[in-house]
């Protein structure tokens, strides 16, 4: 997708975030978990705390941007450990169906190696969220396992990014 810009989550982007997740809460809420009434009561701690986990290295969170500059969709990397950590993302309903997830997916990828020394991720999805599937394949991740996601079946991806950022 050109010109989609991938921005590492800072306070200022707290009003667009606030607004893309009230924007979309309906339409995530048909393929995963529903973030809760009280993530939106809360918003500012909740994003002052990503703030901080991201601070101390926990996670590393990103909003992805179009070429306008509006935010369609974010990409996170959370529980950062031993060089792993778990990749996580949503776009805007407005931008499905357009190669958003797989261009953002790919560029956390390259960051994830490059920028935060990371070796591997992972990810989940559920069985029926074909979408979600097809974008994790296309960007190397390979089935691990079958697993549950938030009571539901689901897969298990796995993706080694040493062998991924060292090509010629």
């Amino acid at each position: 997708m050109t010109g989609l810009r991938l921005e590492r989550l800072r306070a200022d982007h707290a009003e667009a975030l606030l607004a893309f997740e009230r924007e979309n809460r309906e339409y995530f809420t048909r393929s995963i978990s529903d973030r809760g009434d009280a993530y939106f009561a809360d918003f500012a701690g909740i994003h002052r705390a990503r703030l901080a986990e991201q601070d101390a290295g926990i996670c590393h969170f990103h909003v992805v941007l179009d070429a306008s500059g509006a935010l369609i969709g974010r990409v996170n990397l959370i529980d950062v450990e031993d060089g792993c950590a778990e990749l996580g993302y949503r776009v805007a309903e407005k931008a499905a169906g357009r190669g958003v997830a797989t261009a953002a997916v790919a560029l956390v990828c390259r960051t994830a190696g490059t920028s935060y020394g990371l070796t591997s991720l992972k990810a989940v999805t559920t069985l029926d969220n074909l979408a979600s599937r097809t974008v994790l394949e296309r960007n190397a991740f390979t089935v691990v396992e079958e697993t549950v996601v938030a009571g539901r079946p689901g897969i298990r991806f796995h993706r080694d990014l040493v062998a991924a950022n060292h090509r010629p």
